[in-house]
């Protein structure tokens, strides 16, 4: 008998206990969160898990290019409770009336500087690591990836650093690759993509890279990054979870995790906008 209650309580562990665990309050329920695609490591191995952890709420995400999530929030394509982008402007296409009135406020907590993270195994990692960055990725066969500039912020600041260093640099061939449609690729896939040999290099952000274990490059002559910022969208059917949810991220333990991953941290977080909920202006400033 002692031996058939050990095994089934292995079983539950082993099988972590279900989705009805709670917080330490009791807590169950779900959350639905649209991120951008950058953010896949954070929030699948770091934040959801931990939020989970700490308050019982139960987090399904959904990854994208900030844009294309922002066009599929207003075609109701994918409903969600929380919203985080890597640019402010994607806010702006879901404010007002005529989008929807989708987003009515939006706090910017972190920054990420634009990077070029390569293969150590590529062929041409001894000429990325010994010549300008702008040579090689314009040397013949070499194998550039990056995201949509139309779906992604990452994609348009990609796009500015190759454009103007095209323009120091008077080379034509670096202005041709910013409009290059066959470098771009969805945001949530270029880290595999790069890990898999199939890409020689890409256009990263420092903190995912460095999730991921990629070696990179500064953009020497660029200062570029992503903007980080989190809303709770109009209409959410779990506002509740949702306000655990960011003040959570932006709490002492999503600080922590944010920077250690390589996230630098806008102190105090700042607010665009009007309707902050009113458990969350403690955490938010500017409110």
């Amino acid at each position: 008998m002692r031996r058939l209650l050990a095994f089934v309580c292995a079983a539950v562990v082993l099988a972590g206990c279900g989705s009805s665990a709670s917080g330490p309050d009791g807590v169950t329920g779900q959350l639905d969160v649209l991120y951008a695609g950058s953010l896949v490591n954070l929030m699948q191995n770091q934040i959801g898990p931990d939020f989970k952890s700490s308050t019982g709420y139960s987090v399904t995400g959904f990854s994208g290019g900030s844009t294309a999530l922002a066009t599929q929030i207003k075609g109701k394509v994918h409903q969600g409770d929380v919203f985080i982008s890597a640019s402010p402007r994607t806010n702006a296409s879901l404010q007002g009336a005529a989008n929807g009135d989708w987003v009515s406020w939006y706090g910017t907590f972190a920054t990420s500087e634009l990077v070029l993270g390569y293969n150590p195994k590529s062929r041409f990692a001894h000429d990325l690591t010994s010549k300008p960055w702008y040579q090689v990725i314009t040397e013949s066969g070499f194998r550039l990836g990056s995201t949509d500039p139309a779906t992604d912020p990452k994609g348009k600041l990609a796009a500015q650093a190759l454009t103007d260093t095209a323009g120091r640099h008077h080379d034509r061939s670096l202005a041709e690759l910013a409009g290059d449609q066959s470098t771009f690729y969805p945001e949530e896939t270029l880290v595999g993509r790069l890990q898999a040999g199939q890409l020689d290099a890409g256009f990263f952000y420092a903190s995912e890279a460095a999730a991921a274990g990629i070696a990179t490059l500064p953009l020497t002559g660029e200062d570029l990054k992503a903007t980080y910022t989190v809303t709770i969208l109009n209409r959410a059917a779990h506002q509740k979870a949702a306000e655990a949810f960011v003040a959570f991220l932006l709490g002492p333990r999503g600080r922590a995790a944010l920077t250690n991953s390589g996230f630098a941290l806008v102190r105090p977080p700042t607010v665009a906008g009007s309707g902050v909920p009113t458990g969350l202006r403690t955490a938010l400033s500017g409110a």
